[in-house]
């Protein structure tokens, strides 16, 4: 088996998530005691929360990229960054690492691509919806991408940093959620990409009639298959 390394703490609530994940998806595919080797490296999200506001991705790319770098020299054989917003600065943090990073926009196209989905809703931070780092891995894989509308962005950024990152897992901001990508399947939306790690701690499948990809999950899933492969 080979190891993961974890760069969390994006929040934690979604990095428990990832631990979760690999665990069962480990033990579900090898059976009896097995669990994942997994290194973890948890930042201060404070710190990064207050460099995304400010624009200053270089200095996040910094922190990131020596965190990550630290996992390598303890022997992790890939890095997974659990958190879709910190994926703008994944190039820089690759270039500075020998191992792979397994980018979480990669793994959402191909997993589209699998179910057949050609148009796909996105929902994630304001800087994941609006910024192209994450749109154009999708777009380049043929995937066309809905957005929710201008005043929906603050509305849906809101809820993630104020409630879900805290924990909170509010009945009406599951309604708001749910109002936003019934709007997008009408605009023709054929699958809902959960795209920050904390928006499947509030939506499930059970609640949309289309296919709903929990973008953490598929990560993770990812990142534990990668570990027992061949």
């Amino acid at each position: 088996m080979k190891t993961i390394g974890l760069l969390g703490g994006m929040s934690w609530e979604s990095t428990v998530t990832y631990y979760k994940i690999i665990n069962e998806t480990v033990t579900s595919h090898m059976g009896g005691l097995h669990s994942a080797q997994i290194l973890m490296y948890s930042v201060d999200f404070a710190q990064m929360e207050a460099l995304q506001s400010a624009g200053d991705w270089e200095q996040a790319a910094d922190i990131l990229s020596e965190a990550a770098q630290k996992l390598e020299a303890a022997g992790a054989g890939c890095l997974v960054i659990c958190t879709n917003t910190m994926h703008k600065v994944a190039p820089q943090i690759q270039q500075r690492i020998r191992i792979p990073l397994l980018h979480i926009a990669d793994v959402t196209a191909r997993e589209l691509r699998r179910q057949g989905i050609r148009t796909a809703a996105l929902l994630g931070t304001k800087y994941t919806m609006t910024q192209d780092f994450y749109t154009k891995k999708l777009q380049e894989a043929g995937i066309r991408v809905l957005l929710p509308e201008a005043d929906h962005i603050p509305l849906i950024n809101d809820i993630i940093f104020q409630e879900l990152c805290a924990g909170i897992l509010s009945p009406s901001s599951r309604e708001t959620f749910l109002r936003v990508i019934e709007s997008l399947i009408r605009q023709g939306a054929e699958g809902v990409i959960l795209g920050c790690t904390e928006i499947g701690l509030l939506i499930r499948q059970e609640d949309l009639p289309i296919p709903v990809l929990d973008t953490a999950e598929l990560h993770a899933k990812a990142a534990a298959l990668w570990a027992i492969a061949d």
